[in-house]
């Protein structure tokens, strides 16, 4: 009888140990992000990731974030996380557009919405739909991954007056924005990161568009170009998170709820952490640099752009279906967010201007 008892005791004391969080299999995952480690905000969703989904689960689900510098394919990350060698990537879904140019519409597009409408879009239109449709192929999933904010129209060496002035311009800036600036007769290139403030300050390049004060200052633009335009270009700048499908489908299930609102989360905090580094870094701007003369294009030249932007937008439409139907629900949505977007913040920033809060 002694015998039994303790029999039993020894099995139900092994099944507690084989049970308990210390006894689990911990899962090991490596993210790859499109940027160097230490360049924050963009490099902060991933960090802070890895370290909640580390807090939230015991140590049982740690995840290794590798930036650029580590595993050196910045632009294989879609890739990398698709084949598996990782099973997350941080970027920016527009630069997949050469492997299906759908994929544009997950960042921003020219004369798109505001970061407020877009995240409705995602969330409670149509935008996480379509984002599935066209990540399926690739066997990953995809999810917003932090937002830059409107980002600015870029640093000039000369002043933009008329849409003469931008022929044979020299400017660096990616994307549907290039097309659409190529079409008004400028020279369109994309030179690496490290080698952008080299180019401007020599003059290689005339202008270039990066993201806003906030990243801009840390990139010395500003010490060699005082025209700083504001933009039409990339008013939302939504990043991704990419998960490898079939890694993802296999965790348990409390571990894939911790996950999306670990990665929810971690999207809005870069988008709070990028509005706050601009508002320091602006400030710093104007007063080591008063030189610096921001500007808006005038509206001729804002009207050839959307001119441009719309031809760029058809050509892609006629020749791909989907292009068409997701342009088509965007663009729809916005013009119904528009109307709450002017009515609850255009009037009021307007209205604080007029009472002299704001200059």
């Amino acid at each position: 009888m002694k015998k039994t008892i303790l029999k039993i005791s020894a099995v139900a004391a092994a099944a507690m140990v084989l049970a308990s969080p210390v006894a689990a299999k911990k899962i090991r995952w490596k993210l790859a992000e499109t940027w160097p480690s230490t360049l924050t905000p963009l490099a902060s969703p991933p960090a802070k990731l890895a370290a909640w989904m580390k807090e939230m689960s015991d140590g049982q689900f740690i995840i290794k974030v590798e930036g650029k510098e580590k595993h050196k394919a910045p632009l294989g990350i879609l890739d990398m996380v698709k084949g598996g060698q990782y099973q997350m990537g941080h970027s920016g879904s527009y630069y997949w557009k050469g492997k299906d140019i759908n994929t544009v519409w997950f960042t921003t597009v020219p004369f798109g919405m505001t970061p407020s409408e877009q995240y409705a879009w995602f969330y409670y239109g149509n935008g996480m739909k379509y984002m599935k449709e066209v990540y399926d192929k690739f066997g990953v999933y995809s999810y917003p991954g932090g937002n830059t904010g409107n980002q600015m129209g870029g640093w000039f060496r000369k002043e933009i007056k008329t849409v003469d002035d931008l022929k044979g311009l020299k400017m660096r800036i990616p994307g549907l924005a290039g097309e659409v600036m190529a079409k008004l007769g400028v020279n369109v290139t994309n030179i690496p990161a490290g080698e952008l403030y080299t180019a401007l300050d020599r003059g290689t390049i005339d202008a270039l568009e990066w993201v806003g004060p906030g990243m801009d200052i840390k990139m010395g633009f500003h010490k060699v170009a005082k025209y700083y335009y504001t933009g039409w270009h990339e008013p939302a700048s939504e990043m991704q998170f990419l998960v490898n499908k079939k890694a993802f489908d296999k965790l348990p299930k409390k571990y894939q709820t911790m996950l999306e609102v670990g990665m929810k989360a971690a999207a809005m905090d870069m988008y709070i952490e990028n509005f706050a580094e601009s508002v320091d870094a602006w400030q710093k701007m104007k007063k080591e640099h008063p030189d610096i003369q921001v500007k808006t294009f005038p509206l001729p030249v804002l009207k050839a752009l959307k001119k441009a932007a719309d031809e760029v937008y058809d050509e892609y439409a006629a020749k791909n279906p989907k292009f068409k139907e997701i342009r088509d629900d965007y663009f729809s949505y916005m013009k119904k967010a528009r109307d709450w977007s002017m009515m609850s913040q255009y009037y009021y920033l307007q209205m604080s201007k007029e009472l002299g809060i704001t200059k």
